[in-house]
């Protein structure tokens, strides 16, 4: 019993190779999908990715059900995944073919269809997305950029943000300044 949890079936390099490869793979895969698969995972996503692990985990580990060879399969996803990341953090290139970058769904209130068709942004969740910026409608939109991550990064026009704890400020001086005026009449 011992012996084959620890016993590896399968060598070192080949399972450093096969997790390498499916690491690559299932990358590929992820980056197809677009950004917005990677934001809003809903019900089915998450079933897929959960059945995904499954399908490919004989590819990881072969025939090697020992736990030595789990921790290869392990390690190695974990090393090669730090690796893209530093990698991405130390290139702009890299981080542009591993996360992508930015795109424009919205200009001046107005929703570019065919970058919100090739992302598949819905027209109710661009609605959602005004709303929890405090805005009303997309007219109120200057731009609307959907980020690498996911998130959908909306600048309202000027005329339509909220105002700030600095124009209050700015008003309520100027209120002092008129009352200070007329007490002095």
């Amino acid at each position: 019993m011992w012996h084959d949890m620890f016993a590896q079936q399968i060598p070192f390099a080949e399972k450093v190779i096969r997790t390498a490869l499916v690491y690559v793979l299932i990358a590929l895969l992820l980056r197809a999908t677009g950004k917005r698969g990677l934001s809003g995972l809903n019900s089915l996503d998450i079933v897929v990715m959960v059945l995904l692990s499954n399908v490919v985990q004989n590819a990881v580990i072969g025939p090697d059900n020992s736990v030595v060879g789990g921790a290869i399969g392990a390690v190695t996803l974990v090393a090669i995944n730090s690796g893209v990341n530093r990698a991405a953090l130390r290139s702009e290139r890299m981080s542009r073919i591993f996360d992508g970058s930015d795109t424009v769904v919205i200009e001046h209130g107005q929703v570019l269809e065919r970058a919100a068709r090739r992302i598949g942004l819905r027209r109710h969740e661009l609605d959602h997305a005004v709303r929890l910026q405090n805005g009303d409608d997309l007219a109120q939109v200057e731009t609307g950029v959907l980020d690498p991550g996911g998130q959908l990064i909306l600048t309202l026009k000027a005329d339509d943000q909220s105002a700030t704890k600095g124009d209050i400020e700015e008003l309520r001086a100027q209120l002092q300044r008129i009352e200070a005026h007329l007490a002095g009449r």
